[in-house]
């Protein structure tokens, strides 16, 4: 009986070509507007984000805000 090798280099079944989905760099920059507000929060959640943005190599106030703007974008009207 032969034994059939799989090799996971290789491409499985018929190939097919993606179109470039990705913005171009100028894209990326897209400034908005941002203000600046005081905001109490729990100790425990700060810690929280504190301890994940350290995990993950970054700064827990970018974790927080990148949080707050994902929920207001799921739960606009405005989109």
């Amino acid at each position: 009986m032969k034994e059939k090798i799989t090799d996971s280099n290789k491409p499985i079944g018929k190939l097919t070509r993606v179109d470039d989905f990705l913005p171009r760099p100028e894209e990326l920059i897209m400034p908005e507007e941002t203000i600046k507000i005081t905001l109490f929060l729990k100790k425990s959640s700060v810690d929280f984000f504190k301890h994940k943005a350290s995990e993950c190599h970054t700064k827990y106030q970018r974790m927080i805000r990148e949080l707050i703007d994902r929920y207001a974008s799921q739960y606009s009207s405005v989109k």
